[in-house]
């Protein structure tokens, strides 16, 4: 079967809409719930992560353009979270559907309990027919408006609900080689053309971002679309299978979402330097990383925190929980042995850094 004959087969659905898409039509919201309204008819469940409250504030506030003071963005997000909600909610009601609000922080997603709480609540809305409306918690966020997106968030919901689609909706039509021209089918070799949005920057994402998060969100097994939110039907079209947007088709073999959550959830606290036979073994993809494999480390970092793996040449090959605290890891380095008992007394040498059940890789 085809990538795009895939989409036909989805069953569970993640869209999200773009601040810039929201603000520039005004009818946005009640036609996407028109075209979501036929996918729930199919029995297919759709989660919809939605930018656009910081813009909405800004208007009610009276802000001219988007503030960069992080109290201004705060109080933007308040003031335009519940009139985002209303019109989704409004648009929903006159098709006979229930929406549902979920706000997220970074810090739900990074703790397993809290994760775990986030995707229990969002099984029971799907199994109660609801549409879940999905944002950044950006009123007590801090880091998150500073230096997320909704793009990644998306990517994270897509493992969080067992999604095997993701649709990122955008001004454009899709990711634009050197001539301009749509890519149908997204290859990592292929070059990206110059792409700007068609109105003044009211987000904070950008094609880049969307192919990372496309990325990512294949890793975990779904197929994913990035397509104009301006189209008319573009959501029957995609699930109809026709060749829509750019499609970055998922992974063969997906991560499992705790493996996910390591590699692109967590954010690292530090790194290990490996040598390059260590690089091999990580790569390889069945042995945990060992003292002796250490060249060095750098940032802090203690014992159950994420660390990225980084080779000789510079470049990360992998993400993980380090089993040792920073000092631990520093002087471990290199050591095997003997040398390890000296350190961590008569069964040092069954030290471990990194296990290979909380290691992933990510490069090449």
């Amino acid at each position: 079967m085809s990538d795009r004959a895939e989409l036909s087969q989805a069953r569970r659905i993640v869209v999200k809409i773009g601040s810039s898409s929201l603000s520039s039509d005004t009818t946005l919201i009640p036609r996407l719930a028109a075209e979501i309204s036929g996918l729930l008819g199919e029995r297919r469940a759709v989660v919809v992560v939605s930018s656009g409250a910081i813009a909405l504030g800004c208007d009610r506030l009276g802000y001219r353009t988007r503030p960069k003071e992080m109290g201004r963005l705060q109080a933007a997000a308040a003031a335009g979270q519940s009139a985002l909600m209303r019109r989704y909610d409004e648009a929903f009601a006159q098709l006979n559907h229930q929406t549902a609000q979920v706000l997220l922080t970074h810090a739900d997603l990074s703790s397993r309990e809290r994760l775990n709480n986030a995707r229990n609540a969002f099984s029971e809305l799907i199994d109660a027919g609801a549409v879940p409306i999905v944002n950044e918690n950006d009123t007590v966020s801090t880091e998150e408006i500073k230096f997320g997106d909704n793009d990644q968030l998306a990517a994270m919901v897509v493992p969080l609900v067992g999604a095997d689609a993701l649709v990122l909706l955008t001004d454009v039509e899709g990711v634009l080689d050197e001539q301009g021209q749509r890519i149908p089918h997204f290859a990592k070799d292929q070059a990206i053309g110059q792409i700007t949005g068609s109105g003044p920057r009211v987000g904070t994402g950008g094609i880049q971002s969307k192919l990372d998060a496309a990325h990512k969100a294949a890793r975990s097994g779904a197929n994913v679309v990035i397509a104009r939110a301006l189209r008319n039907g573009v959501l029957r079209e995609l699930f109809a299978g026709d060749d829509v947007g750019t499609l970055v088709p998922r992974e063969v073999a997906p991560l499992r979402a705790r493996q996910h959550w390591i590699a692109f959830t967590l954010r690292p606290s530090g790194a290990l330097l490996l040598d390059r036979g260590a690089v091999e073994a990580v790569r390889a993809g069945k042995s945990s990383l060992l003292p002796v494999g250490l060249t060095g480390v750098s940032g802090e970092f203690n014992a159950g925190d994420a660390v990225r793996l980084i080779g000789p040449d510079g470049v990360e090959v992998g993400r993980g929980l380090t089993r040792l605290n920073v000092l631990d890891a520093a002087r471990s380095a290199g050591k095997k042995g003997d040398d390890l008992d000296n350190l961590f007394g008569p069964h040092g040498r069954e030290v471990v850094v990194v296990h290979k059940d909380d290691l992933v890789v990510v490069g090449a």
